[in-house]
Formats: structure tokens, C-alpha cells, sequence
């Protein structure tokens, strides 16, 4: 195929000007490495400048739903902006940021999460819901509360508020000494070795930890901590920014344990991948805290440029449409059981530790065949990940587990030769 996108010079052009993330750049800007450079996409199907196809395997970094190209988001964030791409959110307001609010705010029961806060990504979701969280203390008379807790292999983003939060050292240790005050535990009984009357909130990403390798919870944990905070008055922030939109196999992860939290931070899916916008949901509750005259000083000043960006709630709305429209929830209960199924044949490789699945996303993590964790410097996961490429399967590790998160418009037969291409990748790197 004719390569008319002229892969060497954008290649070098990348090499010689971009700076990408978690991305070691002395082996990415190496002569002999070859970016893959993306052009197009279509459904659950990705497509590079030299023209393969790649299934795409963990939605464009978890935040692709819907597939890409889906013509009912594309139409709408065209109709949005024939009329306007952004208007500013202080001062004024427009008609898709307060829709998707009212949208966002209806997916729960009645006179619960019924306040939207707009921001950019999942990191800020965390980070206005930790500092809501604290001056809701303080303004309720209550300033001792000011602790957070998070979870051992925590990862909830990385501006300052949110990496404090975070339990993983290769990308946190170098910020301890500017963050929050953060006590760190593995399950909810331990909030009872902290002072309660210290703790501002606890966060926790329900059901399963995503950079953590796709660890998932015991059932009944999330439940368990509803109740420590509710015993205690610690205020409870979800992070679903990864399990939020149906990834869990219902639109929350928090839904099937029946929790409601004080805080719920979504992301990534919010627009269906294609524009970035995030929500941080909280109660009236909070809410009213806030409330009152200019001179007493009760304003939450915090807020971004592109806070309720006309285009991201316009894309954000299609998608909810396509939730419902294209009932995509019910069609994907019998394409869980066959990542189930699929995933199953791995497991009798030497090599496949454990397989950990929640919903439409999995982690298939690889040791030695004496069960031993491979040495991290030999990137072992993310060699298998590179050799799945030539399967047509596009995603990347953490460390050692490789993730399978494809949009949920994904086809059976798609997830099958997904699956088949981790197999193969896993052989033709540890053998066997």
C-alpha cells in the first residue's frame, strides 16, 4: 500500500519535536524505531499511516466506548460547532454544558448526586473533589478534617492534589515531599487505626484498580467502606473515571454494589474518548455548604478555561443517546462471557499467571514459568504488547499484565482474534 502519508518524515519530525508520556524518549527517538503513527479509525478498528490495522485493544488509553467515527457523536460535535466551538463557563453558561448536567445528574436516584462540576480530565475530576472535600470542612467548622486515604497501588492521576493520592512509586515517590497529607490502606477495616476526626475523604477506584494491573476487588468491599465512612464521617469519593460508562457491565461500577458516594469523578468515556471533559458529581449536601453572601468568602475558586466546553458536553450527550439508542449495556452482557470464554484458552499457558476480568475489561498477567515476576527492566509486557501488533491487536501493559479494554462496540469475533493475538504475543516473546 501507498504510504501517502509520508511515514519517515513524520516520524522524524515526531522524534526531533514531541515529548510523550510515561515514554522513555532515548529508546522512543532511537534510528531504528518506528513510531506507529495513527490516521484513521472506524468502529472497534484503528488504522496507521503505512495502512494496518490494528484492533484497538485498549481504546485509545480506556477512553474510546463507543468505537471511533460513531456518526451520531460526529454529527453532534459538528452541529455544535456550526453554532459555537466555546464560551466561557464563568460568567456565562450555554445550553450542552447545562443538558449534559441535568443528563448526568438523572442517571442517579433522585436527590443524590444531583451537582455537576465540569473540568478536564480525571485528574482534575479528583483534584476539585479533594479540594471541595476540604473546604467543605472548613466551612462547616470542622478544620481538623483535613487527611486523605487512599489505597495501597492507588493511581487517581497526576497534578499535585491527585498524585498525592497515588500508591505507585514509580510514578509518585519523586513528589512526596509536595503533597497532600495521604494515609494509605488495603482494605476498609484499617480506617479504624486512623483518627476519624481527621479524615477530610477516602478514595477508591470501585470494583477494580486499573494501573495497579487490573486488580480487582472482593465483592462487598466497596459496601463495606460506604459504611466506615459513614460510621466515621469521612466523606467517600469514587474515582470511575476508568469504570465509569458501562466498562463494569453497568453504566457505574458503584451501581453494583448499590453505593452512593459524596463525591463521583468520570472522565475518559464521559465524551466517548472523542474530546476531553470530565465531571465531578457531589450531593446538595456539599452543595449548600458553599452557598452564601460574596463578602463571607464561601465561593469554591477553582476552574479551568475550558471548564463545560461546548463541544465535549455536545459529544458527551450523543454518547449518552448512544447508550440508549443502540442499547448498548444489554448487548454487551453475552460479550463478557465470551472475553470470559476467550480469555479461558490462555490460561493454560506456561507463562499466564492470572487472568483478572471485571466486566468488558481484563488484565492477563505473565511470569516465568516458575511463577516468578519477570526482572521490570526486561519489559516483558510491553515486548508482548509490540509483538501483538503484528496479530492487528494495538494496546499497552502495565508492567507485566497485559490489558484488554476494546470499545464496547467491539464484535465477538474481534474479541476472539484480540485474544488469539495475546496468545500468540505471549508465546513468540516467553516461548512455548
Amino acid at each position: 500500500m501507498q504510504d501517502v502519508w509520508n511515514t519517515e518524515s513524520l516520524a522524524a519530525l515526531d522524534k526531533a519535536h514531541c515529548w510523550h508520556p510515561f515514554t522513555q524518549m532515548k529508546a522512543w527517538c532511537a534510528e531504528d524505531h518506528e513510531p506507529v503513527i495513527l490516521v484513521e479509525g472506524e468502529g472497534a478498528t484503528l488504522r496507521d499511516s503505512r495502512g494496518r490495522e490494528y484492533l484497538d485493544g485498549n481504546s485509545s488509553i480506556w477512553t474510546t466506548i463507543h468505537g471511533h467515527g460513531h456518526p451520531k457523536i460526529t454529527a453532534a460535535i459538528r452541529d455544535q460547532l456550526a453554532r459555537v466551538a466555546h464560551v466561557s463557563f464563568l460568567g456565562t453558561t450555554n445550553a450542552p454544558a447545562v443538558e449534559l448536567a441535568g443528563r448526568l445528574a438523572g442517571l442517579f436516584p433522585p436527590r443524590t448526586l444531583s451537582r455537576v462540576f465540569f473540568s478536564d480530565d480525571g485528574s482534575t475530576a479528583i483534584e476539585a473533589a479533594m479540594k471541595m472535600a476540604i473546604q467543605f470542612w472548613q466551612l462547616g467548622g470542622d478544620p481538623a478534617r483535613k487527611r486523605f486515604v487512599a489505597f495501597d497501588q492507588a493511581y487517581h492521576g497526576d497534578t499535585a492534589g491527585a498524585a498525592s493520592l497515588g500508591g505507585i512509586g514509580a510514578f509518585h515517590d519523586r513528589f512526596a515531599g509536595h503533597q497532600f497529607p495521604v494515609d494509605r490502606i488495603s482494605c476498609p477495616e484499617e480506617l479504624d487505626r486512623i483518627p476519624s476526626g481527621e479524615i477530610a475523604a477516602v478514595v477508591i477506584e470501585p470494583l477494580i484498580q486499573g494501573a495497579a494491573g487490573m486488580r480487582v476487588w472482593p465483592r462487598g468491599l466497596l459496601r463495606r467502606l460506604r459504611g466506615k465512612c459513614d460510621a466515621t464521617g469521612a466523606l467517600l469519593i469514587l474515582d470511575e473515571v476508568l469504570t465509569g460508562f458501562g466498562r463494569t457491565g453497568t453504566m457505574f461500577a458503584c451501581e453494583q454494589e448499590n453505593v452512593i458516594p459524596d463525591f463521583l469523578c468520570i472522565a475518559k468515556g464521559l465524551t466517548g474518548g472523542y474530546l476531553p471533559l470530565a465531571a465531578t458529581l457531589t450531593t446538595e449536601r456539599v452543595f449548600s455548604a458553599f452557598l452564601g453572601e460574596f463578602d463571607e468568602q464561601k465561593t469554591f475558586y477553582y476552574g479551568h478555561s475550558y471548564t463545560g466546553n461546548a463541544l465535549g458536553c455536545a459529544a458527551a450527550l450523543a454518547g449518552l443517546d448512544v447508550f440508549r439508542e443502540e442499547k448498548v449495556l444489554e448487548k454487551l452482557q453475552p460479550k463478557i462471557a465470551v472475553m470470559a470464554d476467550s480469555l479461558g484458552e490462555l490460561k493454560g499457558h506456561a507463562c499466564v499467571h492470572e487472568i483478572r476480568q471485571c466486566g468488558f475489561l481484563a488484565g492477563i498477567e505473565v511470569r516465568d514459568r516458575g511463577g516468578e515476576v519477570f526482572p521490570w527492566q526486561a519489559r516483558t509486557g510491553g515486548r508482548i504488547c509490540e509483538a501483538a501488533r503484528k496479530h492487528g491487536l494495538l494496546t499497552r501493559p502495565v508492567l507485566d499484565t497485559i490489558v484488554l479494554m476494546p470499545p464496547l462496540c467491539t464484535s465477538e469475533s474481534q474479541l476472539r482474534s484480540a485474544v488469539a493475538a495475546i496468545g500468540l504475543a505471549i508465546g513468540e516473546v516467553c516461548g512455548g
